[in-house]
C-alpha cells in the first residue's frame, strides 16, 4: 500500500499535468514547466561547482565526507528535449548522500536544436573526463558509475554500449531510473502499458508527447538504432546494472526488456519494479518516502560495487 504522501504527490502531479495539456505548448514552454515543477530546494551542506568536461558544461555535486574518487556521471531526464542540471540538482545530491560519492551532472545538448548523436557524444566526453578528473583536481577515479533517469537512463545505457564498442574503459556500474530505452515504440505499443499511472490524466497526450520528443532527437536516424533505443543493443561485456522502474508507468517494459537482454549476455543485473510507483518517483524523495527508499537502495548498490 503506498504511503499517505504518495497520494499527495500524485494529486499535485495531476494538477500540473492538467495545466500542461490544456493547450499545445511550445518546446520553450515545456522546458519552463519542467524547470518549475521538478526542482526541490538543496540542503545547506551541498557544494556545487561548474566544470568543463572536455567541452561539455557540467556541474560537480559534493557533500562533506564524500569520497572524491568514487564518482557518478549523471544524465538528467526530459525526453532529450527538456530538463537541465538545475531540474535534477536535488535528485543527484540525494544519490550522492546515500552513496557517499561525488557526481558530475552533464548539461548535454538537447533536441531539437541538437539531434542524435549529440547527447551521446557529450556523454562520452563526460565519461572520458570523469575517469581522470575529480571535483577539486585531476586524479584517477577508483570507481565511476554512470546514471540517469528517463531519457537520461537510456543515454546511460547507450553510453555504456558506446564505451565498449570504442574500446574505452568500462564504468564500474550503470544505474537507470525508469530508463526510456525504446524510442522506436509506436503509439499502439505504448498504449498497452501505463494505463494505470495515476499521474497521467490522458494517456493519448503522454504518448503524443513522447513520440514528439523521440522524433525531435532521432532526426533522420533509424529509431531502432541501439544507441537511440538500447532495448535493441547487445550487452556482452557491459558493467553491472541497477535498473528501477515503477509498475504502473508507461515505459516499465523498457526496463524489463533491457534487464532480460543484459542477463542473457551474462551481465550482473539488479532489476527492481516498484509496485504502484510512477515515472521517476525517485525525484520526489524530499516529499515521498518511497522515493527516499529507492535512493537508499541506489546508495547501497553503489557502495557495494565501488
Amino acid at each position: 500500500m503506498p504511503s499517505d504522501e504518495y497520494f499527495q504527490v500524485v494529486e499535485a502531479m495531476q494538477a500540473q499535468a492538467a495545466g500542461m495539456i490544456e493547450g499545445e505548448l511550445s518546446v520553450e514552454q515545456q522546458r519552463a514547466a519542467m524547470e518549475a515543477g521538478f526542482s526541490f530546494p538543496l540542503q545547506d551542506d551541498i557544494s556545487l561547482t561548474a566544470a568543463d568536461a572536455n567541452g561539455v558544461l557540467g556541474e560537480w555535486t559534493v557533500l562533506p565526507g564524500s569520497d572524491h574518487n568514487r564518482r557518478l556521471l549523471y544524465a538528467h531526464g526530459g525526453g532529450y528535449v527538456l530538463g537541465s542540471i538545475g531540474t535534477h540538482r536535488r535528485l543527484v545530491a540525494d544519490i550522492c548522500r546515500a552513496a557517499g560519492c561525488v557526481a558530475l551532472s552533464l548539461d548535454y545538448r538537447l533536441a531539437p536544436e541538437h539531434v542524435f548523436p549529440a547527447a551521446l557524444d557529450d556523454a562520452i566526453r563526460g565519461l572520458e573526463y570523469i575517469w581522470a578528473n575529480g571535483p577539486v583536481e585531476p586524479g584517477e577515479a577508483s570507481s565511476v558509475f554512470v546514471g540517469g533517469d528517463s531519457a537520461g537512463g537510456g543515454l546511460m545505457l547507450a553510453t555504456l554500449i558506446a564505451a565498449r564498442d570504442r574500446g574505452m574503459r568500462m564504468p564500474t556500474g550503470g544505474i537507470g531510473l525508469s530508463p526510456w530505452a525504446d524510442l522506436a515504440a509506436g503509439p499502439e505499443e505504448l498504449s498497452a502499458f501505463g494505463l494505470e499511472d495515476p499521474t497521467i490524466p490522458d494517456n493519448s497526450v503522454a504518448i503524443k508527447a513522447s513520440q514528439g520528443w523521440a522524433a525531435m532527437y532521432a532526426g533522420d536516424a533509424d529509431r531502432s538504432d541501439p544507441f537511440l533505443s538500447p532495448v535493441f543493443a547487445d550487452y556482452d561485456g557491459i558493467c553491472p546494472l541497477l535498473l528501477q522502474a515503477g509498475s504502473v508507468e508507461m515505459i516499465c517494459r523498457d526496463t524489463e526488456r533491457v534487464a532480460a537482454k543484459a542477463r542473457e549476455a551474462g551481465v550482473e543485473v539488479v532489476e527492481e519494479i516498484w509496485d504502484d510507483m510512477f515515472h521517476v518517483w525517485q525525484g520526489f524523495a524530499p516529499m515521498l518516502p518511497e522515493g527516499q527508499q529507492a535512493i537508499d537502495r541506489i546508495g547501497e548498490w553503489i557502495r557495494d560495487h565501488a
